[in-house]
């Protein structure tokens, strides 16, 4: 059995027992197992799902990353339509901040950043992810604030 295979039975138990606590972040790794299986689609579907769980629950804790993680998806199902991800990154960087969520907001900045780069957009990609990642005043040795620097220092 595959690995995504073993999520989806994992996801599938948890919901058979009627429980839906924590179930959209539970997800994520189905979502993470269909893109690494190259089935964007796949994922797109299950985070569809997620996203009606949170507005059906009011569960919101992982809801920015659940947009970031499609803004992504979206881009590998359609490499050259970048509008839809970043209206996808818009709604997590939104939505983090909405709920003072600023490591969520920091991985959605990162998001968007790399698109931004991608169109040669290198001084707007910077000027955008600089002042999310000024926030900080500890935690430096963490990977997203690590990866953060390191694409900044790449920009400059």
């Amino acid at each position: 059995m595959s690995s995504a295979a073993q999520v989806r039975q994992g996801v599938d138990a948890h919901r058979a027992t009627g429980a839906n606590i924590h179930l959209p972040h539970i997800m994520i790794p189905l979502v993470e197992a269909a893109r690494n299986l190259g089935r964007p689609e796949d994922g797109l579907e299950v985070l569809a799902e997620a996203l009606a769980l949170v507005e059906d629950t009011g569960e919101r804790y992982m809801e920015a990353e659940l947009h970031r993680l499609r803004g992504k998806l979206l881009l590998e199902f359609a490499p050259d339509d970048h509008g839809p991800a970043e209206a996808a990154y818009r709604q997590a960087i939104a939505v983090a901040r909405s709920r003072g969520g600023k490591s969520l907001e920091l991985r959605a900045a990162m998001s968007l950043t790399r698109l931004r780069r991608s169109q040669d957009r290198t001084a707007e990609a910077r000027d955008f992810l600089a002042p999310v990642y000024g926030w900080f005043t500890e935690g430096f040795d963490t990977a997203d604030l690590k990866e953060a620097k390191a694409l900044l220092d790449e920009l400059s």
